[in-house]
């Protein structure tokens, strides 16, 4: 195979999914002897993509307004002065600016449906690429209800995945790494289960769902705590003091740590009993279910979207009918009591996704 230059599109470099799904990408094609290009605002990721090999060149190409349309003439001066074989689209103001750079020929064009956005003109741009990447089956059967006319043979189903290196299988209980945890936030101290429930400040996640569950599960007797890390967010602070004023009121605050995200999330596994995926929106994948099942933690989670599908597949005994907070206690407390621990041994989903797109980078440029 010749090697390839690809070109992905993205507002910025700063932290969520899409971005590691692009640094993923980055790597896979500089190890595998290609180009990788990134245009996007920038961000804090930034040195770790230029670290791996790739180029970064700063675009503004996310931010919302008229004025975006000036980036159009710089973006296809990029493509032609890096002789460009893919565009690849990750968000849908960069999908359409690409789209009106691509006017005319070019390079073949690529787009992923990382999220399941509500159906409308503006989000249609994500199904418009010659392949169309969806990241479960669940966004596939969502382009498909909502964008009917949709050829299904441009629609690939390529999951983001985890390397199971970054997420050792840790003993169930691993009194160091709770030990850890408890000096920095004593409230997650003691000898009860420790919940954790990952996930971004926002009502979405499902937060206020974690918290009266607790509220149950300490009625019941348990001495369960509740560590939420990422939740609380410098830019969020309303949000963040209804889940304080929330925790008091359930009369559950001294067992519940809420906290900024964590950069060592393999240790953050190994110090918790069960890992909580209580989103109120169906999300697109559920990366959390993958990276608590490798750890060898149990799982509960509200059976739709992407995370139903996941967990079907990797721990069904979490599946919870989705809003069902009785249930979801019924089941907490019964995976606690059982000391569930998967005994899964997680493939490398990472290095499978990263195959298969540059599998159909190589279709597209006509390489198979």
């Amino acid at each position: 195979m010749r090697p390839l230059t690809v070109v992905q599109l993205l507002p910025a470099l700063d932290a969520g999914g899409v971005e590691r799904s692009t640094l993923e990408i980055a790597d896979a094609l500089v190890r595998a002897g290609h180009r990788a290009i990134v245009a996007s605002a920038g961000g804090r990721l930034v040195p770790a993509l230029k670290a791996l090999g790739a180029t970064h060149v700063a675009l503004d190409i996310g931010r919302k307004s008229p004025l975006a349309l000036r980036h159009v003439p710089a973006l296809r001066r990029l493509f032609a002065a890096q002789r460009a074989d893919i565009v690849h689209a990750r968000s849908r103001l960069p999908a359409w600016l690409a789209r009106f750079a691509l006017r005319g020929g070019g390079p073949r064009f690529v787009t992923t449906v990382h999220g399941l956005n509500s159906p409308s003109r503006y989000s249609a741009v994500m199904a418009s690429g010659e392949r169309v990447v969806c990241v479960s089956e669940t966004v596939r059967a969502h382009v498909l209800r909502h964008y009917p006319r949709v050829d299904p043979a441009r629609l690939r189903v390529i999951p983001r995945g985890i390397d199971p290196a970054r997420f050792p299988r840790a003993p169930l209980p691993d009194r160091a790494a709770r030990a850890g945890v408890a000096a920095r936030h004593p409230q997650l101290g003691g000898d009860g289960p420790l919940l954790l429930m990952p996930g971004r400040g926002t009502r979405l996640k499902g937060h206020a769902d974690a918290l009266a569950l607790l509220a149950r599960l300490r009625a019941q007797g348990s001495d369960a705590r509740l560590w939420m890390p990422g939740a609380r967010d410098p830019a969020r602070m309303r949000y963040l003091a209804e889940l304080e004023a929330a925790a008091h009121a359930l009369g559950v605050a001294g067992a519940v740590a809420i906290t900024p995200p964590v950069d060592d999330m393999p240790r953050a596994y190994a110090a918790c009993d069960l890992v909580l995926q209580l989103s109120r929106k169906p999300e697109a994948f559920g990366r959390t279910v993958l990276e608590a099942v490798a750890s060898g933690r149990a799982v509960a989670g509200w059976d739709h979207g992407g995370v139903g599908e996941q967990l079907a597949q990797w721990w069904p005994q979490g599946r919870v009918a989705p809003f069902d907070a009785a249930a979801l206690a019924d089941n907490v407390a019964g995976q606690l009591a059982r000391g569930a621990a998967p005994a899964v041994t997680m493939p490398d989903t990472l290095r499978a996704m990263q195959e298969a797109t540059l599998s159909l980078y190589a279709e597209l440029a006509g390489q198979h």
